[in-house]
């Protein structure tokens, strides 16, 4: 192969490496090479391993020598193209002429998971632009799925999600509101009390056929309403309903339940009221009390819309404006809070911030960010297109974020050791971050005995390659003891690899995985210093520090 293409694969190499924060991307440099010189498709499998090669000894240069090196070489490859940023806004509002009045309503089952931030940060984004109140609701008129602790996870989550609310509202406080609107409503003939079988109920409404229920006179009704309120009925023997059309199109709008039975203790009011409003009629109430002009929910809530319309018609208020985005799957990870607590309860799962799961208490444990997350969404939009939720695109944006922040040190997992022989004294030394070399650097001085520590995975690699180099430091030949070989990083061409070690400096650490699995191994000392709580195990990926002292350090991992 000529010089002149090894020279060009070594400038795009570079060129790539000190536009990416020192880290080359070895298709990126292939797709480069291949595409301005196709005469060379044809030896791709000559041109790949190559290529490949030299991005790895530009990777073992750190940035300062990629620039310099650049500079020396070819400087116009340090011209970087502008490019173009992308800026995201979420769509204007219609309808607004003055300050808002939005809402977010979580139902306290437990703390919000990431799929809850959406709508906690729609809202929020709107109210830093228009002004006006944003408002929690804890929806809790399902006692059966309340845990207490929810009233108060849910507003520090929110807190540190950086999503400001003006007032805190529980609808458990509210009853009497609904159950006078109800009476209302029984009054002028929009809802009914409805005592047929449930099953019964349905399948008329399926044929488009009232119930005996539904037309009786409305003192009749009245009557059954009060003792409906009065606990004259059973669970499960009446229902209050609110009228639409019986003949809809749509099967899910017709006639609504708007009030049933329920003696199950509530976590708050205990028996205090046995009467528990539905969501369809909680919410139309609630929503034009606290006068909300705009009203952003998934399109899963379409059906709900419509309903809550008929209560706005019948009591001729002014109606908010209404979104609804699209759907959002979120694969790979558990949401629901019942099976948490469960996995809780049952001593599978630490607590609400498992890394396991997706709540957003996990995330701060992680490391991840409140500022990636509102990105992600604020990107995503209000489209109503369905979409997946991706955490890799979620990483990308936290990377941007604490890239820079984060001091660099090695990490060996299920460490073993090798003494080197051939040598007195072994010196090296790497930045703490390789953008800003003002931080300084972790220098290495390995003297007799000089022992190191690779990773077990690196160790059986050594012993199949008969060489490795440990990055930042020398190269080093396999054996008992283990030979030094110099300090040539150009052996990296030659298909040899750089791993991280550490000396017998070092300190015993753990890295809890994101599947609940702790890696376990020796970190750099150095480690006791750092002030950040962030940090990045080079070639393993950014962690959070949770806990260190001289006996050793705890993290948690981010992402890579």
């Amino acid at each position: 192969m000529s010089v002149n293409i090894e020279d060009t694969i070594r400038n795009y190499a570079l060129q790539n490496a000190v536009f990416f924060k020192g880290k080359a991307n070895p298709k990126a440099v292939v797709g480069k090479i291949l595409g301005e010189f196709p005469e060379f498709r044809s030896k791709s499998a000559e041109i790949i391993p190559l290529i490949n090669s030299i991005v790895e000894e530009v990777n073992a240069m750190g940035l300062d020598a990629q620039t310099a090196a650049l500079q020396n070489s070819d400087p116009a490859l340090l011209a970087k193209k502008e490019k173009k940023e992308r800026t995201y806004e979420l769509p204007a509002l219609d309808g607004v002429d003055g300050p808002v009045v939005m809402r977010i309503a979580p139902g306290p089952s437990g703390p919000l998971h990431i799929g809850h931030t959406r709508v906690s940060i729609l809202n929020d984004e709107y109210i830093k632009r228009y002004g006006g109140k944003l408002i929690c609701r804890f929806e809790d008129t399902n006692p059966e799925k309340i845990d207490p602790e929810a009233y108060d996870m849910i507003p520090e989550d929110l807190e540190w999600l950086g999503v400001k609310i003006t007032d805190f509202y529980i609808q458990s406080d509210r009853f009497e509101k609904y159950y006078e609107i109800t009476k209302q409503l029984m009054e002028q003939g929009h809802a009914y009390v409805c005592t047929c079988d449930a099953e019964d109920w349905r399948k008329k409404k399926e044929a488009k056929t009232a119930c005996p229920c539904r037309d009786l006179p409305i003192e009749e009704q009245m009557e059954r309403y009060d003792r409906f309120m009065s606990g004259g009925y059973e669970d499960g023997e009446a229902i209050v309903v609110v009228k639409t059309a019986i003949d809809h199109p749509n099967p899910a709008v017709r006639d609504f339940v708007a009030l049933r039975l329920v003696r199950t203790p509530h976590p708050r009011v205990g028996q205090k009221y046995i009467a528990y409003p539905m969501m369809n009629l909680s919410v139309a109430i609630d929503d034009h009390l606290m006068g909300m002009t705009h009203v952003i929910r998934g399109k899963d809530h379409l059906n709900n819309t419509h309903r809550q319309e008929y209560i706005y018609d019948y009591m001729g208020w002014k109606k908010p404006r209404f979104y609804h985005y699209g759907l959002v799957n979120i694969p790979d990870t558990v949401l629901k809070t019942s099976l948490i607590k469960k996995s809780i309860l049952d001593g599978e799962y630490s607590g609400w911030d498992d890394v396991r799961t997706g709540t957003v208490r996990a995330l701060e444990r992680r490391g991840i960010r409140p500022e990636a997350i509102r990105r992600y969404w604020v990107e995503a939009g209000m489209k109503q297109v369905d979409i997946e939720f991706s955490w890799q695109n979620l990483y990308g944006m936290n990377r941007d974020i604490i890239d820079s922040e984060s001091n660099r040190y090695f990490f060996v997992q299920d460490p073993v050791r090798y003494d080197i022989d051939g040598v007195d004294v072994i010196s090296g030394s790497a930045p703490l971050h390789p953008d800003h070399p003002e931080r300084g650097d972790r220098k290495y001085e390995i003297v007799d005995p000089r022992t190191v520590f690779i990773s077990g995975t690196d160790s059986k690699m050594f012993s199949e390659a008969g060489k490795i180099r440990l990055k930042d430091l020398c190269n080093i030949d396999y054996g008992t003891p283990a030979k030094y070989s110099g300090n040539d990083v150009s052996i990296l061409r030659n298909g040899f690899k750089a791993v991280q070690w550490v000396g017998r400096d070092n300190i015993e650490a753990t890295i809890l995985m994101p599947d609940g699995t702790v890696a376990k191994g020796y970190a750099e000392k150095a480690l006791l210093d750092e002030k950040n709580e962030m940090v990045q195990f080079e070639r393993v990926g950014f962690a959070r520090v949770v806990k260190k002292d001289p006996t050793g350090i705890q993290c948690v991992f981010s992402h890579r």
